[in-house]
């Protein structure tokens, strides 16, 4: 199978150099969303009031094509808010995945951390990223060298941003440094988009104790999400689940609703559990 990864980091360089004459970075820095208030993704992931849920707005994949081209942006995302998502990821990337800046740009009326999702190779796609309004960046391992992913890391926190690294494989550990926030372990094999849910909790046991930790992709249901719980996770990246369905934000909420129900039948086998023991 062709290498998905390496085709999109080709054009992305392009796309680049593009950008950057369009818009430089001096630009950029005169923007109303460069200097605005970054809501922290460390402090949302950890928020018992929130569900734990990164909540994807995605048009489409290299893998599935059209995932959903019709969705509201403003819409889908309010709906993620409202029923408690720690955060929102929006893709920015268009040729492979039908996204763009703007749809970031009208995603940030809402009070959480936006993840922008795309493939950053170069510095100046992070002073693009705080102009538009994102709080947290994606490093994505398998198209960086650990010494640029450092580098790329290191100016982020500089500019006020947050940084999640992904991962999918163990070589990939070597990425791993100060200036990394959270780290995303993917369950797609990112060069075959194959995904198997039990890669997360199998790297994840190499990790840093103190890193918080997220798992990418393949998450279908409630189920999945409290055996990642258990496991350690502190997030949940979930994207087509919702998009593929003709409304989702009714699909999110359903979704929550389901993740409610488990949790607290979960918690009551707990209990009973602790008073068993306490009798016997």
């Amino acid at each position: 199978m062709e290498n998905i990864l390496e085709k999109i980091v080709s054009y992305k360089k392009e796309e680049i150099e593009l950008r950057k004459a369009e818009l430089p970075v001096h630009l950029l820095e005169k923007q109303p969303g460069f200097n605005r208030e970054i809501f922290s993704m460390k402090k949302f992931l950890m928020d018992p009031e929130k569900n734990g849920i990164i909540a994807e707005f995605k048009k489409k994949s290299p893998s599935k094509g059209i995932i959903n081209d019709t969705a509201i942006v403003e819409h889908v995302t309010a709906a993620y808010a409202q029923y408690g998502a720690s955060m929102i990821s929006v893709l920015t990337d268009t040729p492979s995945f039908g996204g763009s800046t703007n749809d970031l740009k009208r995603a940030r009326f809402n009070n959480l951390p936006i993840l922008r999702k795309d493939f950053i190779l170069d510095p100046y796609q992070i002073a693009e990223s705080r102009a538009m309004g994102a709080d947290v960046i994606l490093l994505i391992a398998a198209c960086l060298q650990p010494a640029q992913t450092r580098s790329l890391a290191k100016r982020a926190h500089r500019l006020g941003l947050e940084v999640l690294l992904e991962i999918h494989e163990e070589s990939e550990l070597d990425h791993l440094c100060e200036d990394v926030d959270v780290v995303g372990i993917n369950n797609r094999d990112l060069k075959t988009f194959n995904v198997d849910i039990n890669r997360s909790i199998l790297l994840a046991k190499r990790l840093p104790l103190k890193k918080l930790h997220i798992a990418e992709s393949g998450i279908r249901d409630a189920e999945t999400i409290l055996h990642m719980k258990a496991a350690g996770f502190n997030g949940f990246l979930i994207a087509e689940q919702f998009m593929k369905e003709s409304d989702p934000a009714i699909a999110f909420a359903s979704f929550v609703d389901q993740l409610k129900k488990k949790l607290y039948e979960s918690k009551s086998l707990r209990n009973d559990a602790t008073r068993s023991g306490k009798e016997a």
